[in-house]
């Protein structure tokens, strides 16, 4: 059972990568609410969460799925009444194309996690983290490179969003941190980065690490 006085963390797209990273870091001061598509991912993370002493939440979620999101959002209130910390990394990348080949489906993918979701989850989730709580992005663009169209459109437009709520919110709450991942031996950035040096790239846990301290979570 969670303690009563346990903050509460959202992580939208907890299964892998720096989102599974910031699940586990948060896990041993926070009840953890893991939202993903990948059952496999999210039952791992929880055994590792449980492993350390945490608890977690598992919710096999697509959150492009605005049913499920106002589902999801609506529990969080019933059961916690609030919520403390959102974590969003969740992501679609699209194939490397070049601009004018880019696919019309993997474009509307694109838009459809990237920004239309995190719209939506913006709109849900604000009244539970209240003034109080925080809110959590990660700026990797990665705008005007080559071949990067669509992940970069559409995470930019992502970011942007971020941006103007956390300025929207400055002085009133919640916190909106948009803050800049290094280059993280991923899956993510394997595909993006095939046959590169991984040996010289940060490690999810360590980055997830880094960056946690420099919100001061």
């Amino acid at each position: 059972m969670t303690e009563p006085n346990t903050p509460t963390a959202l992580i939208t797209g907890a299964s892998r990568g720096l989102g599974a990273a910031l699940a586990l870091a948060l896990a041993p001061s926070h009840h953890i609410i893991a939202v993903a598509k990948t059952i496999g991912g999210l039952e791992e993370l929880d055994d590792r969460i449980k492993a350390a002493g945490g608890q977690a939440t598992l919710a096999p979620m697509d959150v492009t799925t605005d049913e499920a999101m106002a589902v999801l959002c609506r529990s969080i209130h019933d059961r916690w009444g609030k919520l403390d910390l959102w974590v969003h990394t969740a992501i679609h990348a699209a194939p490397l194309t070049p601009a004018p080949m880019i696919d019309a489906r993997d474009w509307d993918k694109s838009m459809a996690v990237n920004v239309e979701a995190t719209r939506r989850l913006i709109a849900y989730v604000a009244p539970l983290l209240g003034t109080q709580g925080r809110a959590m992005f990660f700026d990797d663009a990665r705008a005007g490179e080559k071949f990067m169209g669509a992940y970069g459109a559409s995470k930019a437009a992502q970011i942007a969003l971020a941006r103007s709520w956390a300025a929207e919110t400055a002085r009133t709450g919640p916190r909106v941190d948009v803050l800049a991942p290094a280059p993280m031996a991923t899956a993510l950035r394997a595909r993006f980065h095939p046959g590169e040096d991984r040996a010289a790239l940060a490690t999810a846990p360590d980055e997830a690490a880094r960056l946690l301290g420099l919100a001061g979570v």
